[in-house]
């Protein structure tokens, strides 16, 4: 593994979700190769559905932007601006290779980051995602988590809403779950910018890492 630190990408400016993948892919293998450092990259699309290896077509309700077929895990999934996306490029083979203990860390490190903020998110035992308590006392996704592993880098990651128009899921059921919404930050009454989560994950990244090889 190239033992140079984690790289920190942050990108402003809406960065096209194909262009995004392409790049992953290209520095999945790079990492692989010990030719490139790990990356987390943290970003916003404009609006676009993704589609992971399990999603249904049934579950395409209004396909009004462009959709594309990703190498990823999970269903469904609607990015667009005033969602934060985080994708993670990490080798796993220097790091326990336990894809399992991955995701959930990348699970726990959200809902810390979240937590910075005041709002109480969880795990919900057999549906993907953070949830938190939405403004009429309903559980609601608030970040989707989706994840690909190839040569043991990990590729994709986790996308949180600040503030997406939140009409613009209802072209999809959200990874694959009709009966629970979905909110943001901002629903909740909660105005967090862009450079703020990302600092604020910044701050607990230690913690994420740490999470990957401690023992039990």
């Amino acid at each position: 593994m190239n033992e140079q630190p984690i790289e920190w990408r942050r990108d402003y400016a809406q960065v096209p979700y194909r262009t995004a993948l392409a790049e992953q892919e290209s520095r999945n293998a790079a990492i692989a190769a010990g030719e490139a450092r790990e990356l987390v990259w943290l970003l916003e699309h404009p609006p676009v559905y993704t589609a992971g290896t399990s999603a249904a077509l049934a579950e395409l309700l209004d396909p009004r932007f462009e959709v594309v077929e990703t190498g990823r895990g999970g269903r469904y999934t609607y990015h667009g601006p005033g969602q934060r996306v985080g994708y993670v490029l990490l080798n796993l083979a220097a790091r326990g290779r336990d894809v399992r203990r991955f995701v959930h860390s990348l699970e726990g490190w959200v809902i810390a980051t979240l937590g910075d903020f005041g709002v109480e998110s969880w795990r919900a035992e057999g549906r993907i995602g953070i949830w938190t308590r939405d403004i009429d006392g309903t559980e609601a996704k608030i970040g989707a988590i989706g994840v690909r592993i190839r040569r043991w880098v990990t590729m994709h990651g986790f996308a949180v809403n600040l503030a997406p128009d939140l009409s613009h899921f209802g072209g999809i059921v959200p990874c694959g779950i009709a009966e629970y919404g979905v909110t943001s930050l901002a629903r909740l009454g909660i105005e967090v910018a862009p450079e703020e989560w990302d600092e604020a994950l910044e701050r607990r990244a230690g913690e994420f890492i740490a999470a990957l090889t401690a023992t039990e």
